[in-house]
């Protein structure tokens, strides 16, 4: 019989809801500290990393995202959650798959590798929550949802459009939502792309709000223009971390200064609670470049509170204390 309250609950708990407190410091390391499983019977959000990095194109380091975004996640797991004031864990049904497993030697198998993981979850009617990783890891993500949801609608959080001159076959995490558009998978017309501060001579016809305008126009403008586009259309978000300014995010491959701070980031997820939301990927954490785990804990808080929306959408009342 589990005795609660003697550490461990990612391998020891006997129910995905169940929660003991731990030390922060210490125990095996699992997202929000969720039971690890590959039993997807009732589950409603499966987290899983994507430990691969092969198609970056200046700093390496993101195969080590999902480690560190998990290790970042023990202290939110401590508490209820903020500003909401309930506890997701106990609402949801939330798993940690772990690692889908890539073979970085035959890359060939990548994007086929991605996908399998990500339909296998998907075909049990399970929300995935996902960690990169670089960039590249989004756009099989990205085709299993299409295949579910058809074209989806991205909300794209990154310095880069990533919509570079692509011929289909290359594995470059500057090119492929090009690839994605041209099959079809995203519908540009109720897509966005926020905190872009880099130049393309193509918008492939998404909506770009550049991180200059967001700083002059503030996050409930751009919130009403994001949710206009996106309607009530299947919302995929697809946050790299470069999206943040370097001073927030040091930790990533490609930094470029004049990004998002982190509560911008962090009050704009919290305004998507009426969209119709289903997956989220943050990438580009690259640990080898942050310090003080800066970059894997904003990485974290943002995965959770996507988390207390989906619960928000759901009707779960906040309970909140003092001026929010």
């Amino acid at each position: 019989m589990t005795k609660q309250g003697d550490g461990d609950q990612a391998f020891r708990v006997e129910s995905s809801n169940q929660k003991w407190r731990e030390m922060t410091y210490g125990g095996a390391v699992s997202f929000l500290r969720r039971q690890y499983s590959r039993d997807l019977s009732n589950v409603d959000i499966v987290i899983s990393g994507v430990p691969y990095d092969a198609a970056t194109t200046n700093r390496p380091g993101t195969r080590f995202g999902p480690r560190a975004i998990r290790e970042a996640s023990t202290q939110l797991a401590e508490l209820k959650s903020f500003p909401f004031g309930f506890e997701v864990t106990e609402i949801f049904k939330i798993i940690d798959w772990g690692d889908c497993f890539i073979s970085p030697h035959k890359p060939d198998t990548i994007i086929s590798a991605i996908t399998n993981h990500a339909n296998e979850i998907l075909k049990n009617n399970c929300k995935m929550l996902t960690f990169g990783g670089d960039h590249f890891v989004s756009y099989p993500l990205i085709k299993a949802h299409a295949e579910k949801y058809g074209p989806i609608s991205l909300l794209q959080f990154d310095a880069h459009c990533d919509t570079w001159e692509d011929d289909g076959y290359v594995i470059d995490h500057g090119t492929m939502f090009a690839r994605a558009v041209k099959e079809g998978l995203i519908d540009v017309n109720s897509s966005t792309q926020i905190g872009l501060r880099t130049f393309n001579d193509k918008d492939y016809g998404f909506e770009i709000l550049s991180a200059p305008w967001v700083h002059r126009n503030g996050i409930q403008k751009s919130l009403e223009i994001i949710k206009k586009r996106a309607k009530n259309n299947p919302l995929y978000i697809s946050f790299d971390v470069d999206g943040l300014d370097p001073a927030f995010a040091p930790g990533t491959g490609t930094p470029v200064a004049g990004g998002l701070a982190s509560w911008q980031a962090l009050e704009l997820i919290r305004g998507l609670h009426e969209c119709n939301l289903i997956g989220l990927d943050i990438v580009e954490v690259s640990p080898p470049y942050d310090h003080a785990e800066i970059t894997s804990i904003v990485a974290a808080t943002i995965a959770y509170d996507w988390l207390c929306i989906l619960a928000k959408k759901n009707g779960v009342k906040e309970n909140k204390i003092g001026r929010i």
